[in-house]
């Protein structure tokens, strides 16, 4: 029995911080229409479906309106978990129709293009505006046929779960954004993490540097810092995207907004997934390959009995740490390198669509390679872009999450 409740209780979903804002807001909408803002309220989600949720310190009057609503991520390592969604709402007479939106205390101000919400406006991404907006409209139509509204949305210590964020990064300071595509959390869901990746490469995109470097977790972030900054020092930090196992998602809307460069700041693991032809490097999705970490191993020259050893070891970091006690460190990490830059412009992946440059680090952070691939061809280019960008319109074999 209690194996069994911890595996429920490891599956519970919850609700996204525009899901947890648009009940807010109906419940205040009605206590403007009707005098009194309930204490328990059905909103519409942006997927449909229609979901109960408690309504906390209601009050209001003909003018305006207060609620709030406490946030549950079900079983998600969210840091929004329990954040109080607090929405105000303000009259607009005359203003038929119309629906504002301000980013009250603990909600993040947007300062830099590329996220598809306007420089100098609140971090509430669009799907919640109009979830929030038909909810409005659902529950007061009268009201709304004859005013408008503004909706103030504030999360008290927004400022402080920001931190735990990559808001600052792609340019929302203040406070952490109104986010939510479906309205429901999933738990440990890639899917937020996934789309944080995509974001972060549009807003790259938009410094006008060129390039975007992407690395796999905080160490080869460190890394590549320390190494482009070195050269490049007047890089923003909005250039580097932890991209997680999440390699396809990131060189797709790489290739999508004509990046001409993308740096790949990896360890040995990672690096011989991408060489062999994965991308999304989850451990649960697939396997080093060592026969192939072996197979580079016999290309610079390693001893039979080496390369057998690393055929029947179970990480690539065994071979990597053999060849360098046997003085091939250098030549083994630059040929792996290599290897991953040969299988990502293959033609059928990405071709010369942007060049790349593999930054390799081993588990000190120290740099142990730096090979680069041959310049990005215009004309390859635009047929990537345009392939991506029809790949995701009809959504051709997606390639699914590792969840």
């Amino acid at each position: 029995m209690k194996e069994k409740a911890a595996a429920e209780r490891g599956t519970r979903t919850g609700f996204t911080t525009g899901a947890c804002a648009a009940a807010a807001a109906r419940a205040a909408v009605i206590g403007m229409a009707t005098g009194q803002v309930p204490g328990e309220i059905e909103s519409l989600l942006p997927n449909g479906s229609r979901v109960r949720f408690a309504v906390q310190d209601g009050r209001c009057d003909a003018q305006s309106a207060h609620a709030m609503v406490v946030k549950f991520a079900g079983d998600d390592p969210d840091c929004t978990d329990g954040a109080h969604l607090t929405v105000d709402l303000r009259l607009l007479p005359g203003q038929a129709g119309e629906v504002s939106y301000v980013a009250g205390d603990g909600v993040g101000t947007v300062t830099m293009p590329g996220l598809g919400l306007e420089v100098g406006g609140p971090a509430i991404n669009p799907v919640p505006r109009r979830n929030i907006a038909d909810n409005l409209r659902e529950a007061a139509p009268t009201l709304l046929q004859v005013h408008g509204v503004e909706v103030t949305i504030s999360v008290p210590d927004g400022q402080v779960m920001a931190k735990k964020t990559t808001n600052a990064r792609l340019g929302i300071l203040g406070g952490i954004s109104i986010l939510g595509t479906t309205g429901i959390v999933k738990p440990y869901s890639t899917a937020a993490w996934r789309a944080s990746v995509v974001q972060g490469v549009q807003v790259a995109a938009t410094t006008g540097h060129e390039v975007v470097a992407l690395t796999t977790g905080g160490r080869t972030e460190t890394f590549a810092i320390a190494t482009m900054r070195a050269e490049r020092p007047e890089l923003p930090s909005a250039c580097f995207v932890q991209m997680g196992d999440f390699l396809r998602y990131a060189l797709d809307e790489a290739a999508s907004q004509r990046i001409g460069l993308v740096v790949l700041a990896v360890m040995v693991g990672k690096l011989t997934k991408i060489a062999q032809g994965e991308t999304i490097t989850h451990a649960n999705r697939s396997e080093v390959d060592t026969d192939l970490v072996a197979e580079v191993a016999r290309r610079i020259g390693a001893a039979p009995e080496d390369c057998a050893a690393i055929a029947a070891a179970e990480t690539a970091r065994f071979g990597a740490e053999l060849m360098v006690e046997r003085g091939l460190g250098d030549a083994f990490h630059r040929a792996l390198a290599q290897a991953a830059i040969d299988t990502l412009t293959a033609p059928e992946r990405y071709g010369r669509a942007f060049q790349l440059r593999v930054l390799v680090c081993d588990f000190s952070g120290n740099q142990v390679a730096d090979v680069w691939s041959d310049p990005a061809l215009p004309q390859e280019r635009e047929a990537a872009a345009r392939r991506i960008g029809i790949d995701h319109i009809l959504d051709i074999e997606p390639e699914p999450s590792p969840e």
